[in-house]
């Protein structure tokens, strides 16, 4: 559920102080209609956008669900201002929430065809505002949310690794964090994977390698290390999925499923 406070700051940055162009009397009804196929989401952000404006919506599909051009996802009806005054936001978000499910289903897709096992991942690379939005756009396409933020999981980064060291970073993280708490460490090189295993950190990112690079580093991880996983990142693009799907790593996580995922075309009509 999301907070009025946050629909609230939706609708005030669109509708400004002297909303003119939605003074419009009486009832309508109104719906969602997707103009090209995708994957659904977003749509119970919508539904809270008009329940704010006291107007009676329903979606007619659910997350995660695959849609055709020319598809009703939502139904409306209320007051012909306060439809007016939703149906903006409600396409905005909706919109862009589809276009990220869109583009993890297609990593998805890719990724199964090669290895139905390996998890596709986004990143922290979010919209401020729009993490929680976003995040679950990424499940709806089938993905997996990664972290949530600083506090879900402690990631030993290049930049923790360049102050401290390799094995005294994963230490002094080890020693602050609690034992639910799991710890990711990132590398660039194929021999510091094993390293990073060897001091018990849980997961190992093998950040920017090519697939082939990626490829010598689960090998040396799973020979001493195969119960740690091991996850690809860094600029991975979607034509991309299948060759790391083939290293044998347990996650590819991208980036781009939320920082740069086109907004699925969505059209709202009245009447």
């Amino acid at each position: 559920m999301l907070p009025d406070s946050q629909v609230e700051r939706w609708l005030a940055e669109d509708l400004g102080h002297h909303d003119v162009t939605n003074d419009v009397p009486g009832e309508t009804t109104g719906r969602l209609v997707a103009k090209e196929d995708g994957v659904a989401a977003g749509l119970d952000a919508a539904l809270e956008v008009f329940s704010y404006l006291d107007c009676d919506a329903t979606t007619t599909v659910d997350a995660g669900d695959r849609v055709e051009v020319g598809e009703t996802v939502l139904s409306v009806e209320g007051s012909a201002q306060a439809v007016l005054r939703g149906e903006r936001v409600a396409v905005n978000i909706a919109g862009h929430a589809s276009g990220v499910a869109t583009k993890t289903r297609r990593a998805v897709d890719a990724a199964r065809e090669v290895d139905p096992d390996v998890r596709i991942a986004g990143t922290r690379k979010t919209t401020p505002g729009l993490r929680g939005i976003e995040k679950r756009a990424v499940v709806a396409g089938g993905g997996d949310t990664h972290r949530l933020d600083l506090s879900h999981m402690v990631m030993v980064k290049d930049n923790h690794v360049a102050e401290m060291g390799l094995e005294a970073a994963i230490e002094h993280f080890r020693e602050r964090a609690s034992f639910a708490t799991k710890i990711e460490v990132e590398v660039e090189e194929p021999d510091d994977a094993p390293r990073a295993a060897a001091a018990e950190a849980d997961i190992i990112l093998l950040d920017n390698m090519d697939p082939s690079t990626t490829s010598d580093a689960v090998q040396l991880l799973g020979a001493e290390y195969p119960d740690v996983l091991a996850e690809a990142s860094g600029g991975i693009r979607i034509d991309d999925v299948p060759d790391y799907a083939a290293t044998g790593v347990d996650v590819i996580s991208l980036g781009s499923l939320t920082h740069s995922a086109p907004s699925l075309d969505l059209s709202f009509r009245t009447g």
